[in-house]
């Protein structure tokens, strides 16, 4: 049966896709604590990106909300992956929650950055998406003296009250090649400004995003398995389209189309850091029912990174 694909169509599974170590242990957070706590658990935003994992966890009882008011006092309340502002976490200790926190220690990791420079006198320019949890956890770290830049173009915007002490750190997910263009123009404008001793791009991000870089010569059309919130799978689906390919986002095996594969011999498949194994193996037999023939696997970075759980979750 070749339906609606070409004649032979074979799949390209990208190495490595899909969790991440800070989605595993996020996801384990809130299943551990409605083991040992019982429903419901509170989740302050969406733990991770995702539509499937949010409404799984919804199913063993977890109850997402944006606003501490949502929550009963004495509650167990969990901070998603994306991290949380200093003000939120006073919130959270002030209304006698008992709180796990999900932030991913890579996010954790910046905010501690954050703290120390501050202390230091130094003002800090973000690169990343306005209004992404991330984002607004991450600057909610300080009352002032941190600015967002989002492009290219907002560096000449920008208005520190000083520069001789100025830092830039970024999110965790963003493209590594805009990520470095941006901070190319800060340094051009701002030759003397701290760069992270490593770049706080996640490890993650950076091996998916290479996965695609290596696939993309390969294959007619790359499937990215992700919901739309996720930062990562956009930037993934965005670095296809770059090189050349074309590149759709699917956040179940229901919305991936036929033509898209018409006339095709070889797809890419991948996914991002927040999106489940189990939603690619769907997208996998839904591709075979339209025509596909096999499935080869890329090789690639093998990642064995493993983030311990919060005291008090162990069952």
């Amino acid at each position: 049966m070749t339906g609606a694909a070409g004649v032979g169509l074979e799949i390209l599974l990208a190495e490595p896709r899909g969790f991440c170590a800070g989605v595993d242990r996020a996801i384990e957070i809130v299943e551990r604590a409605l083991q040992k706590f019982g429903a419901p658990i509170y989740v302050r935003h969406e733990i991770v990106h995702n539509t499937f994992v949010v409404n799984d966890l919804k199913a063993k009882g977890a109850i997402f909300i944006e606003d501490l008011a949502q929550v009963p006092p004495g509650a167990t309340l969990v901070f998603s992956a994306h991290g949380v502002s200093r003000a939120v976490q006073a919130e959270a200790q002030a209304r006698g929650f008992s709180v796990f926190d999900a932030t991913c220690p890579l996010v954790t990791k910046v905010h501690v950055e954050v703290a120390k420079l501050a202390r230091e006198g130094y003002e800090f320019i973000m690169i990343g998406h306005k209004g992404h949890p991330e984002v607004e956890g991450t600057m909610g770290q300080l009352d002032h003296g941190i600015h967002l830049v989002e492009e290219v173009e907002d560096v000449v915007h920008v208005q520190p009250s000083q520069t001789e002490k100025l830092a830039v750190v970024t999110q965790t997910t963003l493209s590594v090649d805009d990520a470095a263009a941006i901070t190319a123009a800060l340094v051009q404008r701002f030759p003397n400004i701290r760069q992270p001793k490593q770049q706080d791009i996640c490890y993650a991000t950076q091996n998916r995003q290479d996965a695609v870089k290596i696939m993309s010569p390969q294959v007619e059309v790359l499937i990215v398995v992700g919901s739309p919130t996720s930062s990562n799978s956009n930037r993934l689906a965005e670095l296809a389209r770059k090189l050349g390919v074309d590149s759709y986002m699917v956040d179940s095996a229901a919305e991936l189309e036929a033509d898209w594969l018409r006339g095709r011999s070889r797809v890419g498949l991948t996914a991002g850091a927040s999106a489940p194994e189990v939603l690619v193996q769907e997208v996998i037999d839904r591709i075979k029912a339209l025509g596909a023939v096999s499935v080869r696997r890329m090789k690639g970075v093998e990642e064995t990174v493993k983030f311990p759980l919060p005291k008090g979750l162990k069952l």
